[in-house]
């Protein structure tokens, strides 16, 4: 019994650092679920500004401190068109204030 226990503990633990190991890939910085909802506070790296409107978006590295502070559904996708569409039209707005065009 013993020995099922301790492979059941490293197999959830083996899952739980991939999952972390994926979430890590994707640019997420932190996420906290509210209790018995999708609903989560999410914080990810920025999409870097030159591969914005390109075909493959990449997301800053860590080191760029570039973070979106993000609220609503836990499965939100960084790299997802949505997001692609919030900065494209943030970075449009920082031009405008910016340069005034």
């Amino acid at each position: 019994m013993n020995r099922r226990l301790w492979i059941s503990a490293v197999c959830l633990t083996g899952a739980i650092g991939v999952g972390a190991a994926v979430a890590s890939a994707q640019g997420v910085v932190s996420q906290q679920a509210l209790p018995g909802s999708n609903y989560c506070h999410t914080k990810f790296e920025a999409i870097r500004d030159r591969t914005l409107g390109s075909r493959h978006p990449m997301l800053n590295d860590s080191s760029s401190g570039d973070i979106v502070d993000y609220y609503g559904p836990c499965d939100h996708d960084p790299l997802g068109q949505d997001e692609i569409r919030a900065q494209e039209r943030d970075s449009r707005r920082r031009s405008i204030r910016e340069y005034g065009e």
